[in-house]
């Protein structure tokens, strides 16, 4: 079955750096566009950033555009996500969905379980 695990979530201060990873399991990761949602602390889910499954092709929401990187390693089904210069608004529990297109960041068929980050001093 899909299984989609983050990790590497955790507490960084302000303007620090945070990697978070998803271990793909359960399909073809390769044949995918992958992204990443966030759910911030009494608010609706945000899309962050999505990438092509071959990662040619990636896209932000401005939001983080600049700061943020995904990236994905379709040899160890990894999808990575890769945040600097963070703020407090980015504080939330950060979730790896599967897209059900090749090309396409969206819609989603699968999610992870989320991973917890905290941007505070």
């Amino acid at each position: 079955q899909v299984q989609l695990v983050e990790s590497g979530g955790g507490l960084v201060q302000p303007g620090g750096s945070l990697r978070v990873s998803c271990a793909a399991s359960g399909f073809t990761f390769t044949n995918y566009a992958m992204a990443w949602v966030r759910q911030g602390p009494g608010k609706g889910l945000e899309w962050v950033s999505g990438i092509t499954s071959g990662g040619a092709t990636s896209a932000y929401a401005d939001s983080v555009k600049g700061r943020f990187t995904i990236s994905r390693d379709n040899a160890e089904n990894t999808l990575l996500l890769q945040m600097n210069s963070l703020k407090s608004e980015d504080t939330g529990v950060y979730y790896c969905v599967k897209g059900i297109y090749s090309g396409a960041y969206y819609p989603y068929d699968y999610w992870g379980q989320g991973t917890q980050v905290t941007v505070s001093s």
